[in-house]
């Protein structure tokens, strides 16, 4: 039997935890988005890091370095960055990680 993961979003509204914003943009001159953002007091950002096994954007060395960018200028404007793979949303790991996170905020 195949097994149906729920988008992040629902997990984390099933597990009591705050709802994260989609694709939220959070730099106010580039057009930068999280895949997942906590907008609160917590500023945690949720970035699902696919491709890594098949040459992907964000493993090849233009994409890399850019990510890299991205990731700096939101650290500088006070967000946390998890970066995940879609495999460890879809098994919960992701979920996991994230309400140890807010627990500990």
């Amino acid at each position: 039997m195949a097994r149906i993961s729920l988008p992040f979003d629902r997990q984390c509204d099933l597990a009591g935890l705050p709802k994260p914003v989609p694709e939220w943009r959070f730099h106010a001159l580039r057009r930068w988005r999280f895949d997942w953002a906590f907008i609160g007091p917590e500023k945690l950002a949720i970035e699902v890091e696919g491709g890594a096994w098949n040459a992907g954007r964000h493993t090849r060395g233009a994409g890399f370095a850019k990510d890299i960018e991205k990731y700096a200028e939101a650290m500088c404007l006070g967000w946390r960055i998890l970066r995940v793979t879609p495999k460890q949303i879809a098994d919960g790991t992701a979920l996991t990680w994230v309400d140890r996170i807010l627990r500990a905020a």
